[in-house]
């Protein structure tokens, strides 16, 4: 369907629940992925990231010790997106795609720009 939004979440996290909880206060009910239960396949990462102009470095959770590792030996953005298809939670969250685009929503005004 043209109108989809698709919000790649996590319930755990708060930041991705406020902005699924935005996304139905806008009058939309989203495609729901939670993407550590399903994983990343190749071709969707690198598809979202394309769409959203983002590096896998621009969306790596910093916050992970796999992620400080990757950091700390300078590893390439390549080295990184196959961390990330490795371990899902790499991957900061929550990232939205609508008919206007692809965004990692952080800070959740981001939301406005493809709502």
């Amino acid at each position: 369907m043209a109108d989809t939004i698709t919000i790649y979440h996590n319930p755990r996290c708060s930041t991705s629940r406020k902005v699924l909880d935005a996304i139905r206060a806008s009058g939309h009910e989203p495609v729901v992925v939670d993407y550590l239960k399903t994983g990343w396949q190749r071709d969707q990462l690198q598809t979202l990231l394309k769409k959203a102009g983002l590096s896998p470095r621009d969306v790596l959770r910093t916050k992970q010790e796999e992620a400080k590792a990757l950091l700390a030996r300078n590893a390439s953005d390549a080295e990184i997106f196959e961390a990330m298809l490795t371990l899902p939670v790499l991957v900061e969250r929550p990232l939205v795609e609508t008919p206007k685009g692809v965004r990692l929503v952080r800070p959740i005004e981001k939301l406005d720009e493809i709502l």
